[in-house]
């Protein structure tokens, strides 16, 4: 999250940043003035060298013509640490497109029951929260973008930006989630199956937040069909008419998104033809209303 601070803080505040994260400004300075290691540093200028030939090639080559051209170059690289940096940065070679899988089951984990059955509906805000995972293309290779949605109010609770399915995409989306909102114990946390929702860390957090999982089926969209949604109005609105060149450029874009437009203006017909934010605001005014009539 700290670099993700660093990367787009040229066009938003810091401290704003920090807060939709979830994450103090004081750590953001204290990992900011960290010194990288050596190590660290020759895989950024190789990095950088790995995603210009690539460009060269108009995105075609994999490693083993990445680590040819670097050879070629007089640079000194072995292949397996080429194809490493390549797979860290997202940067691929040219394939058959197919539909990118980021459901995966864990056989060796039990899921929570489905405690939803496709009934999404909460009696307010904080009760019930869907969760899923969808892949965002860029020129450099894709991101992963974890959301959290309350279903009362259809509003953008928690997400993570990262370059990498494993749980820590998932766990960051729930501590942002929780952070923002502070929900009491019982909520439920409905999912699909995917291994990263199924590992014993997130089961974990999740205990100690006193949250309920809960899990549709695997490959059915249906059972966990509001986040699927949500992710098709994205990639309507957004991921379709944009295309992102770099990874910094798809997560200010996907920043922008949610918290400047879906939350705060875009209109939605289950809600009263409201922005989330906007319902919520008028549902806690009527509530205080009620509680004083």
């Amino acid at each position: 999250m700290f670099r993700f601070v660093h990367e787009e803080k040229a066009s938003y505040p810091v401290k704003l940043m920090c807060q939709l994260l979830g994450v103090s400004t004081s750590g953001y300075y204290a990992w900011r003035a960290r010194p990288a290691s050596v190590r660290a540093l020759h895989d950024e200028l190789l990095t950088e060298q790995i995603a210009k030939i690539h460009e060269r090639s108009r995105r075609t080559y994999g490693a083993p013509r990445v680590h040819a051209a670097l050879r070629h170059a007089g640079v000194p690289a072995g292949r397996k640490r080429v194809a490493r940096l390549m797979r860290a940065a997202g940067i691929q070679g040219a394939y058959l497109r197919r539909k990118h899988r980021t459901t995966i089951a864990d056989r060796s984990t039990a899921p929570a029951p489905d405690l939803v059955e496709r009934a999404f509906a909460a009696p307010g805000p904080d009760r019930l929260w869907v969760a899923d995972i969808t892949y965002v293309p860029t020129w450099s290779g894709f991101v992963y973008l974890a959301a959290v949605l309350d279903v009362f109010t259809r509003r953008v609770v928690g997400w993570s930006i990262r370059d990498h399915l494993r749980t820590e995409l998932v766990l960051e989306a729930l501590d942002m989630a929780i952070w923002n909102r502070r929900p009491g114990p019982g909520l439920v946390h409905h999912s699909d199956r995917g291994c990263q929702y199924t590992s014993y860390v997130f089961g974990r957090r999740c205990q100690e937040a006193g949250i309920v999982p809960s899990m549709g089926s695997v490959g059915d969209a249906y059972d966990n069909a509001m986040a699927e949604s949500f992710f098709a109005t994205l990639e309507k609105e957004l991921l379709c008419k944009t295309t992102f060149r770099t990874k910094t450029e798809a997560r200010r874009g996907l920043f922008d998104y949610i918290e400047l437009f879906y939350n705060r203006h875009r209109l939605h017909s289950s809600i009263g033809h409201l922005p989330p934010a906007e319902f919520e605001k008028r549902w806690k005014e009527e509530l205080e209303g009620a509680s004083v009539a």
